[in-house]
């Protein structure tokens, strides 16, 4: 299971079961942190995340604020090959990304000010220990309205995991037959089915991706 010690201890990207071509250095991943604080589009103090997946459920870090949230301009899609985690090359599975377009309810973490720079960091060796992703800001609305910026983590579709096809149709057996050392990639999609139910939300992709995996495990 994927922890707050071993994201700072250095033991996640050491041991993470990608394959060096995939992986990113810790020297790349400080730099892509500072190329993205860099970009900010405003001068404001707070720093938020987004949260559409696993860090909605598990989110290891600390902040002082988290809202429910609506992402303006992406949509959830499980377009990335996984082959670490909850996949393996033998048997890839599929990753959650943002892909342009549409609209994300999630959930926005405002990161304690205090420990900003040590929660950027744990949060950034999390999602960019493979750079399949592009952290981006942009625009989201609060539960009480206001909106603000936001860090997202969009899918680099220029990277060699991105997979064009997302339809459930595609990516239903490809994420029943996968599992990896953090668990099987169905156990994922029920797990955020979960979170956003909990948290008064719903994915109409999602609701469906989950009931095409129940039809396939009936187990499950």
């Amino acid at each position: 299971m994927l922890t707050r010690e071993s994201l700072q201890s250095g033991y996640y990207l050491d041991n993470i079961e990608l394959p060096a071509e995939f992986r990113w250095t810790q020297d790349r991943i400080d730099a892509s942190l500072a190329d993205t604080l860099a970009d900010r589009p405003d001068d404001g103090e707070d720093v938020w995340i987004f949260a559409y997946g696993s860090l909605m459920w598990n989110p290891l870090l600390h902040f002082d604020r988290r809202s429910v949230a609506t992402l303006h301009g992406w949509h959830r899609s499980f377009c990335m090959r996984s082959i670490a985690g909850r996949g393996s090359p033998e048997r890839p599975g599929r990753m959650l990304g943002l892909e342009a377009g549409g609209a994300t309810q999630g959930v926005a973490l405002r990161l304690a000010a205090a420990r900003r720079a040590e929660e950027l960091s744990v949060v950034w060796r999390r999602e960019m220990v493979g750079g399949s992703y592009r952290p981006t800001w942009a625009t989201v609305t609060l539960d009480d309205g206001t909106q603000t910026q936001a860090i997202a983590f969009v899918v680099d579709d220029g990277r060699p995991l991105f997979e064009r096809d997302a339809s459930i149709a595609t990516v239903a057996p490809v994420i029943a037959h996968a599992a990896g050392s953090f668990g099987s990639n169905a156990d994922y999609v029920f797990r955020l089915e979960d979170a956003l139910r909990d948290s008064g939300l719903r994915d109409t992709y999602i609701e469906s991706l989950a009931a095409e995996l129940r039809r396939l495990l009936p187990e499950a």
